[in-house]
């Protein structure tokens, strides 16, 4: 239905990018500004937590309108609990951001991500935001993808081609994040870019729903961050015929944009500060997406679950009590788990106890660096999946360490 390319947010016509390094951080790349040619139809989601940043809540009114063409993106200082200050600074880098590309200011998305508490150094940032404005290219996604990243050990990239109306239709995105990740409406940060003719109401009950799936179903480490963000832009320049729910060919589309979403916040996941294990959690056979999810999300935000992994401990126990303490309606003496990799499952419940499963066969697999935990609640027909990572030593040295 769709093809995987290699290419990034500027892969889709009609979309500029930069990323540079303008002083935030000592010496990587700090800075990335998205374009598009013309005014894109937009949507994003964000972090619920109530202490979020002052890019979110500009970011939030800027995008009520449905429009934007521009995304300005700073790494290295978070620009969150910064008070009034931090939200008019946010406001200067939407203003300077316009003013560059003769743009109203309503059409200019924020991020920003890093060290929490501490202002912007703006005598540093709108300087930065020119040198941006003169690095944008057409071939520039990489470079971006690059200056958002925090303490990533690599670039989040992904763009996928989709045939629509006899038009090629390419879906891109950017993400970073590696700690601090448990989602609740977005990911730590996520740009997604389209050249379809979309519909703009659709495009942002599809975002919503597609991170419902994707991004609110991962975590490495339970804390939900003051800055997370998911923004597309659909900037229509593939000339397809509008998109919506009614259109014969949306499958097609929302396959293709599922795709790069759940591609991302996987990567994500694989890049947890620390992680040596990729962690995917199914539950089958639930009475709804909802229960399913509540099962998977308490086995994947298990500190208990996740120090077995890293120690390669079969430890069957610390599975069956996240899944308890879950607070999904469950007859635990019903519910079946399997543990393994991607090759094989052995059965390590049945009936809500333990079973005589081959150790050894276990223990091999278990030295795998992407493990699988399937629960059968055997309560229904539905079911969520959703990804994680083992905490090991390295995640508190660097968290340790952060601030320096």
């Amino acid at each position: 239905m769709f093809q995987v390319i290699d290419g990034d947010i500027t892969s889709p016509k009609g979309f500029k990018a930069s990323g540079v390094h303008i002083g935030i951080k000592k010496r990587k790349k700090d800075m990335s500004l998205i374009v598009s040619d013309v005014p894109a139809e937009a949507a994003g989601v964000f972090t619920t937590n109530k202490a979020c940043a002052a890019p979110v809540i500009v970011s939030r009114e800027n995008i009520a309108s449905g429009k934007a063409q521009a995304i300005v993106v700073n790494s290295g200082n978070a620009n969150a609990c910064t008070g009034k200050q931090g939200y008019e600074d946010a406001c200067k880098m939407v203003k300077a951001v316009a003013e560059e590309l003769n743009l109203s200011p309503e059409d200019v998305l924020v991020a920003s991500t890093g060290i929490i508490g501490v202002p912007l150094p703006m005598e540093t940032v709108l300087p930065g935001i020119k040198t941006a404005t003169a690095a944008l290219s057409y071939d520039g996604g990489y470079a971006a993808a690059e200056g958002i990243l925090t303490t990533d050990t690599d670039v989040k990239k992904v763009a996928t081609v989709v045939e629509i109306d006899g038009k090629k239709i390419t879906i891109a995105g950017i993400a970073k994040g590696s700690g601090m990740i448990l989602p609740n409406m977005a990911t730590m940060l996520s740009f997604i870019t389209t050249d379809a003719k979309i519909e703009g109401g659709f495009l942002q009950r599809l975002l919503k729903d597609t991170s419902d799936r994707t991004y609110n179903m991962i975590s490495v480490d339970g804390d939900t961050s003051t800055n997370d963000t998911v923004s597309v832009m659909a900037n229509g320049m593939a000339e397809n015929k509008t998109l919506d729910e009614n259109h014969p060919e949306i499958g097609k589309f929302i396959e293709a944009f599922y795709y790069v979403n759940e591609y991302l916040a996987k990567t994500i996941v694989k890049d947890g500060e620390g992680a040596t294990k990729f962690l995917e959690v199914e539950v089958i056979n639930s009475r709804t997406f909802e229960e399913g999810k509540t099962v998977a999300m308490s086995i994947l935000n298990s500190n208990l679950v996740k120090t077995a992994l890293f120690g390669e401990d079969p430890n069957w126990g610390r599975i069956i009590c996240s899944i308890g303490y879950s607070e999904a309606d469950l007859d635990i003496e019903q519910v079946e788990v399997f543990l393994g990799n991607n090759d094989k499952l052995l059965k390590i419940v049945e009936n809500g106890q333990g079973t005589d499963f081959d150790m050894e066969d276990m223990e091999n697999m278990l030295k795998s660096k992407e493990l699988r935990i399937v629960v059968d609640l055997h309560v229904g027909v539905e079911g969520a999946k959703g990804w994680g990572c083992d905490l090991s030593y390295d995640y508190v040295k660097i968290n340790g360490a952060y601030s320096t």
